[in-house]
Order: C-alpha cells, then structure tokens, then sequence
C-alpha cells in the first residue's frame, strides 16, 4: 500500500488523473440527484412566471448591482422566519435564471419583500432610500425615474427563458410589449420587488 502511494505522489501526471475522477464521481454523486428531485426542480404551488414587466424589472435589479447588497434566501433559522417569513425553499426558484439567492446582507433580504410595502413606498425609497428609513446607507437610483424602460427585446428574453423551462406560451411571448410603452425603469423595478415571495405562506 505504502509503495502504491509513493507511485502516485512520484508521478504528477497521474496523480492529476486520479484527482480528476475523484472529483468527477463525487460531483455526480451529489449534482445528479438534484435533477430528478421534485423539490428542486418542481415549482411551489401558486408560483407563477415573471410578467414581461417584472422581468425587465429583475435586469434593472441585476444591472444597478441590488443582488451584491440584498440576499433572496431566508435560511430555515428562527431568527430569520421570525423577521423575513417562511424560509425559502428550492421550488420558489424554478423560474429563475439565474437564481439571486446571495449570501451578503449589507441590505435587509427581499424574498418576502413583495405586498409588505406599498408602489409608493418603493418608489419614494428607491429615489431617496433616507427619506422612508433615515439610518439607511443605500445609494439612491433616482435616474430610474427619468430613463425610459427599453423593451426592444423582451420577446427575445421571454423566448430564452423558455428555452430554459420557464412555462411562457406564444401568445405570451407575442404579446409581451403590450402595457410596456411610456413606462420607465423605476416602474419596472418596482414590480418586480413587488412579485418577490408571493408562492410561500404569510407569516
């Protein structure tokens, strides 16, 4: 056995082989699984896509860099449950690509942050976050009140997303520019904080 080991530390090339199949037949037996359980890859019931809306909201979201501030996970701890709601769950995510879970608070976590403020409340916070929560060191996005929402390709983006398992139809695709004309980027955002955490239960 000892003889064996020192063949294997002596010889770098193979060393490198056998690491690789070690890792190779440990990845597969932990991600492999993960592709036929119904709790990762089945939506909660209740858990609907993104409006067009919405969705240009989330790139808005993703662009101005929230998701590096704001986790989207409450971790099944008390402290989290008794502050954020129920914990989150993998059939919440199923549609989203890719996912925002995060781990960095500088900000509170938003997956139960849709409905527990109203439009008006987001919009004011999202210009000038002082002026609703005065201790607040987030940045103000006011320019997204001012920039024209550009949707020239959310058929594109709703088409991709499809491709990758979110259930849009045709007709939805075909009709996603409707009700997008005259909205600006702060629309957008707005509902797409106000489409987080609707599939769980209310605290």
């Amino acid at each position: 056995m000892a003889a064996n080991h020192d063949t294997v530390e002596r010889n770098i090339g193979l060393m490198a082989v056998l690491i690789v199949i070690v890792i190779s037949i440990a990845g597969l037996v932990e991600i492999l699984p993960l592709f036929t359980m119904t709790e990762t890859s089945k939506p909660v019931a209740g858990l609907k896509p993104y409006t067009p809306l919405q969705l240009e909201g989330r790139d808005i979201y993703i662009r101005e860099g929230c998701n590096n501030c704001h986790s989207q996970m409450i971790r099944a701890l008390r402290a989290e449950t008794e502050r954020y709601g129920h914990y989150s769950v993998a059939g919440e995510f199923v549609y989203d690509h890719p996912h925002l879970w995060g781990s960095k608070r500088t900000g509170p976590d938003l997956a139960r942050v849709g409905g527990r403020y109203g439009d008006d409340w987001h919009r004011i916070h999202l210009i000038d976050p002082r002026a609703v929560v005065p201790e607040s060191n987030m940045p103000g996005f006011p320019w997204l009140e001012t920039t024209a929402l550009d949707f020239s390709d959310i058929e594109k983006k709703m088409s991709v997303m499809r491709t990758l398992g979110v259930p849009y139809s045709d007709d939805d695709i075909s009709s996603a520019t409707a009700g997008l004309a005259n909205r600006t980027e702060l629309d957008a955002l707005v509902a797409y904080l106000q489409a987080l955490g609707h599939a769980m239960p209310k605290r």
